[in-house]
């Protein structure tokens, strides 16, 4: 495995770690979610923080497999 691929894949498993715990904090922590949102600002603040962190984390997770898999290939 390349050093930029290990990198990827660390980089890409962090954020995506971070998106999972921030939608836990939000339901748990932070007053759950209801109809119209979370019922607190850092309920807010932490919704948007998974909302950002979970799509980002799992395309860079995507490209680091897909370039895991090139890397095997030569």
């Amino acid at each position: 495995m390349q050093p930029d691929t290990k990198k990827l894949l660390r980089t890409g498993l962090t954020i995506f770690a971070i998106g999972v715990i921030a939608a836990l904090a939000t339901l748990t922590i932070f007053g759950g979610v209801g109809r119209q949102g979370p019922h607190t600002n850092a309920g807010w603040l932490s919704l948007m923080l998974a909302m950002g962190c979970l799509p980002t984390g799992f395309l860079t997770l995507i490209l680091a497999a897909m370039k895991l898999f090139a890397d095997r290939r030569r």
